[in-house]
């Protein structure tokens, strides 16, 4: 299926998250046409705003720019009474940067960026958690240009609010971490740790491991369950649920499964509602910056060169299941949430994926950082940003050869910048060793598990 000139013109926007300067370049590398990120408190990621400083914020917009590419910055904490003041400051600091947008939650917020940088426009930040026509006019009132929809919309809905609103850009998340409630709006990170979730320090207590206990009401104390089977029924309506305690672990009650959208791009897509598609994920690891970008323009690419194929989407299908994650789940996008029993993983908290990385290669594209043992004699996948390549050959520190399809490189000796040679080298060596052959920038070394 060939697509009009009109909808190519209008492409959607793939935007990847940017938790430092490092993952910026990587996401962008791998072909993210945006990125998002904050710096600070009044970002909803504080892990993630600490290891971006202003200045390397300054630095992750520049080089952005000089790729024709964008930055959307993230100021979507809910700030109290004593903090408007920072908050203006912030502002006004930001919007020195020259950044693409903002990512604003609160509607006071909303105004008062609007009031100090008029010329930054406003994106509404998902925890705003709208889902309506209703909702999205009152923003769109207010001036902002678009809306990154609460992540239980469905398509149908998004479709309305775009007929509604023309204007209006619709923004969605197809892949990332999901919230056991509303995005955000949660109290159990608050009640158990103290840490505020809407306020970007969720401890995501959602995710830990629970264990059985039941109250021996004679003396009080409380015994270890040691059933195979346990249930909670609500009386009035005979709901049942089953919880599963894996032993020695516990068992995750709350935990949510991480969203892929990978198999509904083309849906999504022909709709014609959908401006960017949004990945979740500044706190994740530079090989998930990588591989998200580069697996989800695989897919866009694909829908609009109209050679969508099995062998494509088995490609990025395959390429996001070598991530970390906690089992993958459609969400609501396209399934109200009544309608599916498979959001939750009872199971485990995070599982490896079915890739390890064994190293990450450095801006000069001719070292690379250790990130898993690697032994002389043994061979590496090779995985580039997305476009890039790169010839077979041979040196004396060992071969790039192609083996079923795929790339790998051998290596025959390890050497690092001091010349000092070794037979193996392992995660905990900071040291940058020498490849085989060089790499384009960004690329990682990794190994079927």
């Amino acid at each position: 299926m060939q697509h009009s000139t009109e909808c190519i013109s209008k492409k959607v926007q793939l935007l990847s998250p940017a938790g430092n300067l490092h993952k910026l370049k990587i996401a962008l590398a791998y072909g993210a046409d945006a990125v998002y990120g904050g710096v600070s408190h009044f970002s909803l990621r504080t892990r993630a705003g600490k290891e971006f400083s202003y200045e390397d914020f300054a630095k992750g917009v520049e080089y952005a720019h000089k790729l024709g590419k964008k930055v959307f910055v993230t100021i979507n904490g809910f700030p109290f009474n004593s903090q408007l003041k920072l908050l203006e400051s912030h502002i006004a600091k930001m919007a020195d940067l020259s950044p693409d947008a903002f990512i604003v939650a609160a509607p006071g917020v909303v105004r008062l960026s609007k009031k100090i940088a008029p010329q930054i426009p406003i994106h509404l930040s998902t925890q705003a958690n709208v889902l309506n026509v209703l909702d999205a006019e009152v923003f769109y009132e207010m001036g902002v240009k678009r809306i990154v929809a609460a992540r239980e919309i469905s398509l149908k809905d998004a479709i309305e609010i775009k007929k509604h609103l023309p204007d209006l850009e619709i923004e969605i998340f197809i892949h990332g971490s999901m919230c056991f409630a509303f995005s955000g709006r949660c109290l159990i990170s608050a009640l158990q740790s103290g840490r505020v979730p809407n306020r970007g320090s969720c401890a995501n207590d959602c995710r830990f491991d629970y264990e059985y206990f039941v109250r021996n009401v004679e003396n009080d104390e409380l015994v270890k369950f040691d059933g195979k089977e346990f249930y909670v029924k609500n009386p009035d309506n005979g709901v049942m649920m089953r919880l599963e305690e894996e032993e020695g672990l516990g068992t995750h009650i709350f935990n949510s499964k991480d969203l892929n959208l990978s198999g509904h791009i083309k849906e999504i897509l022909d709709s014609g509602a959908i401006d960017a598609l949004k990945i979740e994920g500044r706190t994740k690891s530079n090989y998930y910056a990588g591989i998200t970008a580069r697996a989800y323009r695989a897919a866009i690419d694909s829908y609009y060169s109209g050679a969508s194929s099995e062998v494509d989407s088995s490609f990025y299908i395959n390429e996001l299941q070598t991530l970390k994650n906690r089992g993958f789940t459609d969400g609501y996008i396209v399934h109200r949430p009544y309608e599916k029993l498979n959001t939750q993983n009872h199971q485990t908290a995070i599982s490896e994926g079915s890739y390890q990385v064994n190293a990450e290669v450095d801006e000069s594209g001719e070292w690379a950082v250790c990130k898993h043992t690697i032994r002389v004699g043994e061979t590496k996948e090779i995985v580039m940003p997305f476009g890039k390549n790169v010839e077979c050959g041979t040196s004396d520190l060992g071969e790039i050869f192609i083996e079923n399809g795929v790339q790998y490189m051998r290596f025959d000796r390890i050497c690092l910048a001091d010349n000092k040679e070794l037979d193996s080298i392992h995660s905990g060596n900071v040291n940058a060793f020498k490849l085989a052959l060089p790499l384009p920038p960004f690329s990682f070394l990794r190994e079927k598990l």
